[in-house]
């Protein structure tokens, strides 16, 4: 027979499939790579061996272990549905394609495909195979009446057997709900159905069901009593945003508390396995934290006999000789090779870690007072700060639980340092501020201070002197009433000073202030307002809007491994004695803290411009740029981030107003409304009465939510993510403990202090074995990933749609970009603009869009990937 006759008067139909194995880059090949010369070479012979049998392994797929069928998305079956082809199998290795990526393999595959079944529109793939493999792409050339049609897809595919519905794939043609072409609407439907799951059943790592549960998993209470934590989420008493579903069984002592185990589910794709190197740093981040660590905490507890740093010199030889180690912990760790870049052994066992920025240049300028108020503004947490609008600050908190916690800073504290002006002069001019970390820790501070860690509620009030720098002019450091939390606080006032023992205590009080502002960072700035509350919007958009939707396409590169690494951060990091309970001042009480500031989170207020209208540090002003006078002028994050928010927002216009002609068309889209209304409800369920949240009903809301969603997983995580090293890499600058009192006047502790200030400091912050820790995660969570996608790019690259008009848009975007980061630059040269480099010398940079790899302190990613 010949194959013409075979198939009648049908045609074939080309198409190239790419795809890469799973153990292309497997970290169990890596792990296992055991060299006697150094852990790093075992591991690096490891990746070559693995490269070098890309291509044996590529011809496992010959043959028919891969089957695609072609679905029409213009010809409908007797049912409606669009006609499906007979299936074509791999045939060929193709290794001539200039874009083909890294161990990535390319094949051609040949469609029956006659006139009549008119044009692809989706396809089906079957895995015959018993092993998984991550789909890239398929590519149709020359498909007639049209050209060539691309399927994105980035995905791992199971054997067949593992699914209940088929795998089906769309080409990247773009589709409101109600222009989908009929043959297609009924795959579009069965795809999310698969993917919304039926919310019963402990998830399997090969299912792609998005489904949403409270923080339940957070303790061990079957492990010991001290380790049960309370839920999160499902009540107006500690409120949290859901997160992902994975149905394990729930705990023997505590029903309502999920077990735990080291493998946590997530939708597959939401972990690209070990293809991406943003994955590999996350399977290091859990190395860490599960091997490296212990180890550490060993070595300085037990086998160094020096737990304790004593002098500023001490800290500074972590990075100038590093902490010597025995030789036998380097041969229990892991040969993973990013670890080179935290065992520097330079011919001697020693864990030597990069010097931070912030003492590059100077050891002591973190010291000075300036630079403690200007990293308020161009920091690791820089968007606290408010503007003093009332004289004394007053609280929030219930008085007949917690007394009167009205400020007792006077205007006797403040006005001798204000250079003649008064208090209420200065609040008529704008230059009064605070950094208020009194009401959201006053609550806890008995339990903490039950611990061995020693608090104060703090309240740091600042003056705008002409130069635009900020002045500190009073610290008030609280603690609860002896006779009970209802007496109301204990309050004493600390004054700047700069010789004697009164420079110390300053010192001292900043350092408390410091503590309290790492704490909130950590579990609200970053886990709770990037981290946690982006989740749920992954999980609603997967199970409402269709990949062929265009807001998903829109949102799609700002979710990328968000999910992996928050699965992750409940399994090491936030978990009950994981490293934020162990090395942060909020201890056992840390996510419980952040559930009771969830209270007052506000979506809408999370967007850059309405967050600093809020604060009271900008004001709306037609003439000003982007609309808003800032009253502080030198204000890095916030001038840098209107530049940024404005790009983003007018792409997210651009894009929004193509594919919705009018506000009727938003409250049309059925998906889209599922999508939000599920958001509200379920995924913030806790926040759904709230009167703030968009109605979702015209053009203005999708474009504003849009961009304050893209804004919190871009450039507002890249804001209080990657300076976490350069500026708390040196723990003397951003202690994460206070583990003393101040000391009094006629104490031992007042005595050691007015002799020996650096010791008497060491032993009232993060001590040696928590400051290895912390720098050890926080150098990890600061890189960038050599293949990170950042804001303007897609990993897509150009055939992300078809449509023009959204790719000419996206790449305006772009452009605008590398002009405003260019202007970034040269803004940091002003030397008037003294907040953007201050005593310390170094340069704001958070906010610059690009960044090359590693440890930059800069550039804006994409998603929360780290």
């Amino acid at each position: 027979m010949f194959p013409s006759l075979l198939f009648g008067r049908g045609q074939k139909l080309k198409g190239t499939v790419v795809l890469m194995q799973k153990n292309v880059l497997d970290i169990n090949a890596l792990t296992a790579a055991q060299s006697p010369t150094g852990i790093i070479g075992g591991a690096l012979g490891a990746i070559g061996s693995i490269t070098g049998s890309i291509i044996d392994t590529a011809t496992s797929f010959l043959g028919r272990s891969v089957a695609l069928k072609l679905i029409s998305c213009t010809s409908a079956d007797a049912s409606g549905k669009g006609r499906v082809s007979n299936p074509a199998f791999l045939e060929g290795l193709v290794t001539s394609i200039p874009t083909l990526g890294d161990k990535q393999c390319a094949f051609s595959v040949y469609f029956d495909w006659d006139s009549n079944m008119g044009i692809p529109g989706a396809f089906y793939i079957d895995n015959f195979m018993q092993g998984e493999f991550f789909l890239v792409s398929l590519t149709l050339e020359d498909v007639p009446n049209h050209g060539t049609i691309n399927f994105v897809c980035n995905s791992w595919i199971y054997n067949y057997r593992k699914y209940k519905t088929n795998r089906i794939f769309f080409a990247n043609k773009t589709y409101l709900p109600s222009e989908t072409p009929a043959p297609l609407m009924y795959y579009r439907q069965e795809e999310l159905k698969t993917l919304r799951g039926n919310g019963t059943g402990e998830r399997k790592e090969c299912d792609r069901i998005y489904d949403y549960d409270v923080y339940n998993d957070l303790g061990a209470p079957d492990k010991k009593a001290t380790l049960a934590r309370p839920v999160l989420g499902g009540s107006s008493i500690l409120p949290y945003p859901r997160r992902g579903r994975t149905g394990r069984q729930p705990t023997r002592k505590d029903p309502k508390s999920e077990s735990r185990s080291d493998i946590v589910y997530l939708p597959r794709d939401e972990s690209f396995g070990h293809v991406k190197s943003s994955d590999f740093l996350v399977y290091i981040l859990k190395s860490a934290s599960q091997n490296i660590i212990p180890q550490l905490k060993s070595v300085v507890t037990l086998q160094l006999n020096n737990p304790e740093f004593n002098t500023f010199e001490d800290v500074r030889s972590l990075y100038d000789g590093g902490i010597k180690l025995p030789t036998e912990i380097l041969s229990q760790i892991s040969p993973i090779p990013l670890f080179k870049e935290l065992f520097r052994s330079d011919g001697e066992s020693a864990l030597k870690f990069p010097p931070p920025k912030v003492v590059q240049v100077d050891h002591s300028a973190w010291m000075t007072d300036e630079e403690f108020a200007r990293e308020m503004i161009a920091g690791v947490n820089p968007h606290i700060i408010k503007k003093l609008q009332n004289f004394p600050p007053k609280s929030s908190l219930d008085n007949q639980l917690y007394g009167d916690n009205t400020s007792t800073i006077t205007k006797e504290h403040l006005e001798p340092n204000m250079g003649g002006v008064t208090v209420e002069g200065a609040i008529q001019t704008n230059r009064l501020y605070i950094l208020d970390h009194h009401d959201p820790l006053f609550p806890y501070l008995r339990k903490i201070n039950a611990t061995d860690t020693k608090a104060y509620a703090t309240r740091t009030i600042l003056f705008l002197k002409d130069d635009g720098t900020l002045k500190p002019l009073a610290i008030e450091l609280s603690t609860p009433h002896p006779d009970g939390d209802s007496f109301g606080p204990v309050s004493k006032i600390y004054l700047p000073a700069s010789e004697g023992v009164e420079a110390s205590i300053w010192l001292l009080a900043k350092a408390f202030v410091i503590v309290n502002d790492s704490c909130y960072h950590q579990l609200v700035s970053h886990w709770l307002n990037t981290h946690a509350v982006v989740e749920p919007f992954i999980i609603a958009t997967n199970r409402h809007l269709s990949v062929v939707h265009p807001i998903h396409k829109l949102l799609l590169p700002h979710y990328r491994d968000t999910m992996n690494i928050n699965a992750l951060a409940r399994n090491v990091l936030v978990n009950a004695e994981g490293i934020i309970e162990s090395t942060f001042l909020w201890g056992n009480y840390a996510m419980e803290m952040s559930a009771v500031v969830y209270k007052d989170w506000v979506f809408t207020d999370q967007g850059l411009p309405n967050d600093l209208i809020k604060r009271g540090v900008a004001v709306e002003d037609s003439s000003a740029p982007y609309g808003l006078r800032l009253f502080i002028e030198d204000y890095p994050y916030a001038s840098d981030g209107l530049e940024i928010w404005a790009a983003i927002e007018t792409w997210v216009e651009e894009y929004v107003n193509f594919y919705y002609k009018s506000d009727g068309a938003i409250a049309q889209d059925s998906e889209l409304q599922a999508f939000w209304k599920e958001v509200v409800e379920v995924g913030h369920g806790d926040l759904k009465n709230a009167t703030w949240w968009f109605k979702m009903q015209t053009r203005k809301e999708l474009i504003e939510a849009c961009t304050i969603l893209i804004w919190i997983a871009s450039a507002l995580h890249a804001a209080v993510n990657f300076g976490q090293y350069p500026y708390g890499g040196y723990i003397l600058n951003r202690p994460t403990k206070s583990r003393r009192f101040m000391p009094e006047k006629g104490t031992p502790e007042y005595d050691e202090l007015s002799k020996n200030y650096e010791k008497a400091y060491l032993r009232t912050i993060t001590p040696k074995k928590d400051t290895l820790t912390d720098l050890t995660i926080i150098e990890i969570l600061s890189r960038h990933a050599s293949d990170e996608q950042y804001l303007g790019e897609r990993i897509e690259g150009d055939v992300w749609t078809c449509d023009s008009q959204p790719k000419e848009a996206f790449k305006r975007f772009g452009k605008k970009l590398a002009e405003i980061e260019e202007k970034l630059t040269q803004r940091n040269k002003d030397e008037k603009l003294r907040n953007r480099y201050g005593p310390v010398e170094m340069p704001y940079t958070l906010l610059c869009p690009s960044s090359a790899e590693g440890l930059t302190c800069r550039g804006i990613p994409n998603s929360i990937s780290i």
